[in-house]
Formats: structure tokens, sequence, C-alpha cells
């Protein structure tokens, strides 16, 4: 399946989360999964790329002309789709992913993760975004989640759209009962 990864590009953050991404990274080459993702070679994003790509999986860049221009362009990007900007951005790699794992990240990993949810309560799609809450990353969205849906803020419930794995036997097993689109 195509699995959209939103993650830091931030170097200087927890050695855990590169630990953990370069896991995720190596298990989706051995499954055979591709890696959807920003392309930038730095942070996560670039962990995750080098991890898929040098385990013989295929890793596909959602990249910015900016990113590109500014030469941050990652080398382990097999295939490259070439994007305006953001927005753009977020779009090709919701159309482009079977499911999305947001990895630890800040204000541009919380826009695609909202941005995905979002669109899934509409009825645009029915991706789901599973939140890797590595180290308890996550726990405050989490909590912010758990709130929003006891003041009758969220329509149904949140975890229809957005799912918790608090450790990768968890992940993988969420990631088992997606179904990959046909193509």
């Amino acid at each position: 399946m195509k699995i959209a990864v939103f993650c830091s590009a931030n170097n200087s953050i927890a050695p855990v989360y590169f630990q953990k991404t370069e896991g995720l990274g190596r298990w989706m080459a051995a499954e055979g999964h591709t890696l959807v993702y920003g392309g930038c070679n730095s942070g996560l994003m670039e962990c995750v790329g080098r991890a898929v790509h040098e385990g013989g999986g295929l890793t596909i860049g959602v990249i910015p002309t900016l990113v590109e221009k500014g030469g941050r362009q990652s080398q382990y990007v097999d295939v490259e789709i070439p994007c305006d900007n953001l927005d753009d951005r977020k779009h090709l790699m919701q159309v482009q992913c079977d499911v999305a794992v947001a990895l630890p990240g800040g204000i541009g990993t919380l826009d695609e993760v909202f941005t995905l949810a979002a669109s899934h309560t509409i009825g645009y799609h029915q991706k789901m975004v599973i939140l890797y809450n590595i180290d308890g990353f996550w726990d405050s969205l989490v909590a912010l989640l758990d709130d929003l849906q006891a003041k009758g803020m969220i329509r149904g419930n949140y975890t229809q759209y957005v799912q918790v794995a608090n450790t990768f036997d968890e992940l993988r097993q969420l990631l088992a009962q997606v179904r990959p689109s046909a193509e």
C-alpha cells in the first residue's frame, strides 16, 4: 500500500524519534509498502526516506518548488511529484496515499493531519490518519481531541478519522486494516 508519512524536517529533536522512524521505514520497505512524503533532506523526513529507499522500497516525494530551489530535496526520492506550494503538496499526498501516519512534527505536520482528517469528515475520501505516538509525543493532541469531542465540537467520533498507535505493534495492526486502492 501507499503510506503517506507526515513528520518533522528538523534535525535537533529527540533521538528516539529517529530510531522509531528508521524502524518504520525499514518495515515499510520489507513489507513492500510505498512511502509518500515531503521529500526533504532533513529531520525525520530524510530518516524515513533513507530507510525505505535503502531497504529497497519505493519513495514518492511530493516536493514544492521552493524546497527544490532551496536545495533541500532528499537524494532518496525515487519518484518526484513537483508541486507549487504546501496546499498542492497536501492534496497530492492525499490523492497518492491509502493511509497517513503522523510521526512527531510541528505546525506543518499538524496542518497535514487536520487537512486529511477534515476532508475525511466531509466525505472526500475514507483515508485514515494514524498518530504514531512515539514516547507520548501526541498525548497532548489526543487530550485536546478528547476535550473537543466531550464539548460536542466534533461530529461523530474523531477516531473514525484519526487513530492513535502507542506502539509499533499497534501501528502495524492499524495498518493491517487498511485496504489499498486498486491501481
